[in-house]
């Protein structure tokens, strides 16, 4: 999944980000709320538009430290981005706690609004005691950057990830994807397990003088809701969607059986995690080859093959993109867009590759940060961070702390979304990459794709946070960390590892990036099940009468005006009020996804007639 950050102070107060700046160096700190604003309504009002003005000011400086520092990492940019986060740390903290001196006041609905997100944002919020912001910033800071600049020994070569995953989505032999998915995870096997816990302790701490039982129960507090029904909710999806991946697990293990043999997957139980294609077995869809129906016509798309034969660029997949969203009435992107983005890789010094869409100064220096290939599976990516940048822009006229997505699932589901429409034969016939649009004969072949990377990802979209909230509340000791991931994978994904038991210093959380940059991850899991919701909503709305997952809202201006205005809400109101501004539905309903694979679905439950599912 991707990352992305908003305003790159809002980012970090209100969603994702532990690497954030201070204002300039030469700007003065405001006094204490204490010392300034009344526990009165006026104060309290008054105590949240200084809180803007002061995010509002650092901002810009802020997200260029944090650019500078993801697209060009030496020592010099890691130490200013840890200073950086230090500075800023301390001052969300104190925000935070002034917030909360509020919490009895009667304050208008807008103010205590303002308030709640500025007591319940913070991801990573550091105690309010000296020395304590700057640990958690060095700290976060070592560990995304491990990350980031990550390589092991592969036959006497180094190889980073790109390299890994290229290799593990391609190779078909056991042996060599078992060395890669293994040697992907001894870059976090050397010390990130004691700067994790040490991070946990740290942002506990800080949970805590807010008035949390832990910095889990904060990231739960943050979704208009308890934080112990956010976590019933989830429950609540999963459940709507366990069966159907259960049935795509159970046909995915038969056919990995068939082609492997039961030495190496055995017919029956989980499935072997690195045969799936993917590091972290999130996405299956690099496996279809070994999966492909052989009874049925298989599909005549292959959209990497196309994009190379009308001679894509990089570029021109980021352009096609854009495309999109004009079509359906929005503006095209900023022209610094495209003299200030990281579209490629560059040459000659390390960068975080990970895809992210960047606001820089909360207005129009809308940015992504790709190292673009030519491919379907980046032709998709492309669609959702455009999404991110179309929705940073149309929430920048709301008040600053409103400068965000109505939940953090918005604003994954929002490029996802698009993405939907964009993985159409009828979308790539409409921009002229295809002629004709296939027969329903390729319906099932196409879904099956789909569902490879859409269903699949479920249950790791849960189960990151879900071991996560254990860790934060102690529940899972620092002891315990990898064991109860490689229990949490068999729970919910139905995967083990290769090779048997991990070594005792193994830290396999840490190789996927969300865990070492402090990201929430439950947010991918609702995108998921948000898309197929506005996706419904839209071809609906656009008098679609065909099969949901043939539906291209691409040119329909009305979907295009109806999404933008929910957009533009931003974090206003609660998130049930901008899912309704949209779909008409004020609660999250996993029903589209079913409706949307229905005959994928259906077909399955005839190919495992007679084998034993589950893996229990």
């Amino acid at each position: 999944m991707k990352r992305v950050l908003m305003s790159a102070a809002a980012a970090c107060i209100l969603s994702a980000c532990t690497s954030m700046a201070p204002a300039s160096p030469t700007q003065a700190a405001s006094p204490a709320a204490s010392e300034q604003f009344a526990a009165t309504p006026d104060g309290a009002r008054a105590f949240v538009l200084d809180a803007e003005r002061r995010l509002m000011e650092m901002s810009e400086y802020a997200g260029r430290v944090s650019w500078v520092r993801n697209t060009y990492i030496t020592f010099d940019t890691m130490w200013l981005e840890a200073r950086a986060n230090a500075e800023y740390t301390e001052l969300g903290v104190e925000l935070a706690n002034e917030a909360a001196r509020f919490n009895d006041v009667d304050a208008d609905p807008e103010t205590r609004r303002k308030l709640n997100l500025l007591r319940q944002g913070l991801v990573a919020p550091a105690p309010n005691r000296p020395g304590a912001a700057s640990e958690l910033a060095e700290i976060g800071t070592r560990m995304d950057s491990t990350y980031a600049t990550g390589r092991f020994d592969y036959n006497g070569q180094q190889m980073n990830l790109d390299d890994a995953s290229a290799l593990i989505a391609d190779s078909r032999d056991p042996a060599v994807t078992a060395a890669v998915y293994n040697g992907w995870r001894t870059i976090s096997s050397h010390g990130m397990a004691t700067d994790y816990a040490r991070m946990v302790e740290i942002i506990n701490e800080g949970a805590r003088e807010l008035g949390y039982s832990d910095a889990g129960a904060m990231w739960r507090s943050g979704y208009d809701m308890p934080a112990d029904d956010f976590a019933a909710e989830t429950d609540r999806l999963w459940n709507q969607v366990r069966p159907f991946y259960e049935n795509l697990h159970c046909y995915v293990r038969a056919r990995l059986n068939a082609r492997y043999g039961d030495a190496v997957q055995p017919a029956t139980g989980p499935i072997r995690a690195d045969l799936l294609g993917n590091m972290w077995s999130q996405q299956w869809g690099n496996i279809y080859d070994v999966v492909a129906p052989t009874n049925i016509p298989e599909s005549s798309v292959d959209l990497t093959a196309i994009l190379e034969a009308h001679d894509y660029t990089p570029e021109r997949i980021i352009r096609t993109s854009e495309q999109f969203y004009t079509s359906v009435g929005m503006d095209p992107l900023p022209e610094t867009f495209w003299g200030r983005s990281q579209i490629t890789r560059p040459e000659g010094r390390e960068v975080v590759c990970h895809a992210s869409a960047w606001d820089i100064d909360n207005e129009n220096d809308l940015r992504i940060k790709m190292c673009t290939r030519v491919n379907a599976e980046d032709f998709q990516t492309a669609h959702h961070e455009l999404g991110h940048n179309y929705y940073q822009r149309a929430y920048n006229q709301q008040p600053f702390l409103f400068r965000n997505g109505a939940n953090d699932g918005f604003h994954e589901a929002i490029g996802d979304f698009a993405a939907l429409s964009a993985a159409t034969p009828e979308y790539l016939n409409q921009i002229g990459l295809l002629d004709t649009v296939p027969g329903t004969d390729e319906d099932i072949p196409y879904l099956l794709r789909m569902a490879l990377d859409k269903i699949a990802f479920l249950p790791f979209g849960l189960m990151v946070d879900r071991w996560r909230w254990d860790v934060l509340s102690g529940e899972t000791t620092p002891a315990e960390y990898n064991a109860a991931w490689t229990a949490d994978m068999l729970r919910y994904q139905g995967l083990v590892p290769p090779g048997g038991a991990r070594p005792a210093d193994a830290f396999d959380p840490g190789a996927k990036y969300h865990v070492p940059a402090n990201v929430p991850y439950t947010r991918y899991f609702l995108a998921h099940i948000y898309q197929f919701q506005f996706h419904r909503a839209a071809c609906q709305m656009a008098g679609w009468t065909g099969p949901l997952h043939r539906c291209s809202v691409y040119g329909n201006e009305e979907v295009g005006r109806r999404f933008n205005a929910m957009m533009e809400m931003g974090q206003s109101r609660p998130w049930p009020e901008a899912l309704e501004a949209f779909t008409g539905e004020r609660r999250t309903d996993a029903s589209a996804v079913a409706e949307y694979f229905a005959p994928l679905n259906a077909w399955l439950t005839e190919q495992n007639r007679g084998q034993d599912c589950g893996w229990d």
